[in-house]
């Protein structure tokens, strides 16, 4: 135990937020998720041994026209053309291990629940949350905690493909607006779009009981962002993590190219709107990573599955230095997320003990300064 709280007050150490002295431009925070999606498709794209092993691939050679290229920068512009031909010229992706830029969990735990714990709201290693089971949050996650304030209240909304989000948020306790799993949409003026959605998530087969199809849960949060302008929304898409469950390495694949599809139509929104052009941030991540030391263990993760712990994030936005691939030596943690919300929003979520400190390496500090940085420690891979 006492090791473990030292671990912790080191995580809760670095990373000190420095308020900029010039106000940020941010007013909208958007969180997105791909569930279970490794840092080493993310980084080098369609990994080889995987992509032309039949035991997980139906095509090798269809998936090798779409996905393959000797080069990993352009094999992983294939993959997600958004993210390396957009966010990446605009904004930041940390995580690259092989820079030693390294994004780790710090619950030991290894899969959702604790993750997405861990995510919203900084606790580190927190031991109440040690399962998936459909229990209620008992913490206050930054999101119910930033509905709490007058300026956010009834502006914060949540969409995931996982029938475990509305325990995640405690949504009877924290009166957020979450929509999961097969749920419709409810509210007094449904539109045409959300009617259909409604009808279509119950019609279209789905293989998983718990997960609903990501394009259901992309469409349901566009349309709800268009007639209500949420300030603060979370996006979780769900289908990387079922389908490598299920072994199957092209559908892993299509899942990423086609969530990657999603949050450019996300953006692309966000800059036709004037409630969010140029006022929003969007934070993309991932719960947990996935195995990689032998022939199936891309499929797994967990506590006994190495790498599992491994993960990355990237930030876009009006306040973030554009960067790119972030190259600098650094150890980041998925517990310092939380914080980073609410420094967006200028908010002080400070509930926690030992909870991370804000990535203010993020945040652009003045047009005319360098952008705020902070000490990073170098942990062993």
């Amino acid at each position: 135990m006492k090791k473990l709280l030292l671990f912790c007050a080191l995580l809760h150490g670095f990373g000190h937020i420095i308020f900029c002295q010039q106000p940020l431009s941010t007013q909208n925070i958007i969180l997105v998720t791909f569930d279970g999606l490794r840092w080493q498709e993310v980084f080098s794209g369609a990994d080889k041994k995987l992509t032309t092993n039949t035991k997980f691939v139906s095509d090798t050679s269809d998936l090798k026209e779409q996905f393959w290229n000797d080069d990993p920068n352009e094999r992983r512009s294939m993959l997600m053309p958004f993210f390396w031909n957009t966010l990446a010229k605009q904004g930041q992706i940390f995580g690259n291990r092989k820079y030693h830029n390294l994004v780790n969990t710090s619950n030991m735990f290894w899969f959702s629940y604790p993750g997405y714990n861990e995510i919203l709201t900084g606790i580190c290693n927190d031991k109440a949350i040690f399962t998936n089971r459909k229990k209620a949050n008992p913490n206050v996650t930054v999101l119910e905690y930033l509905n709490s304030l007058p300026s956010y209240h009834n502006k914060v909304a949540v969409f995931g493909s996982w029938d475990l989000f509305p325990y995640i948020l405690n949504r009877d306790r924290s009166g957020l607006f979450v929509n999961a799993g097969y749920e419709p949409v409810q509210h007094e003026h449904l539109t045409d779009q959300e009617v259909l959605l409604n009808h279509l998530q119950q019609q279209l087969p789905s293989p998983w009981p718990s997960v609903r199809l990501d394009a259901i849960t992309h469409h349901l949060a566009m349309e709800y962002m268009k007639q209500f302008s949420p300030k603060v929304l979370e996006i979780s898409y769900g289908e990387t993590d079922d389908i490598a469950h299920d072994g199957k390495y092209d559908g892993y694949l299509y899942a990423i190219n086609r969530t990657d599809k999603f949050i450019e139509d996300l953006w692309n929104y966000i800059q036709s709107d004037p409630n969010y052009k140029n006022k929003t941030t969007i934070i993309i991540t991932t719960d947990h990573g996935r195995g990689h030391l032998f022939q199936n263990s891309w499929k797994k993760h967990g506590r006994f599955t190495p790498g599992s712990g491994q993960t990355w994030f990237a930030v876009i936005g009006p306040d973030t230095e554009p960067i790119g691939e972030v190259r600098t030596t650094g150890q980041f943690y998925q517990n310092q997320i939380a914080k980073t919300i609410a420094a967006f929003l200028d908010v002080n979520y400070n509930i926690y003990a030992f909870s991370g400190e804000a990535i203010n390496q993020v945040i652009q500090k003045d047009k005319h300064d360098e952008p705020l940085m902070f000490g990073m420690v170098q942990l062993k891979n």
